[in-house]
């Protein structure tokens, strides 16, 4: 099991690659590269909640 901060360097990872093919998306005019980055922002969210949680599970025990 991955700790809290691992998921959050990979939520923050996710997200900012995420950026990028957004951007590169919008710049090409790939509808599916930027929505394939939009996806991928959402996922590293989501990574970067799991890790909080887990941090904050942590610190209660």
């Amino acid at each position: 099991m991955a700790s809290g901060k691992k998921d959050k360097a990979k939520g923050a990872s996710n997200q900012t690659v995420g950026k990028l093919k957004e951007a590169a998306g919008k710049v090409t005019g790939s509808g599916k590269t930027e929505a394939k980055g939009k996806a991928q922002q959402a996922k590293g969210g989501m990574q970067k909640g799991v890790g909080h949680l887990r941090e904050n599970q942590k610190k209660q025990r």
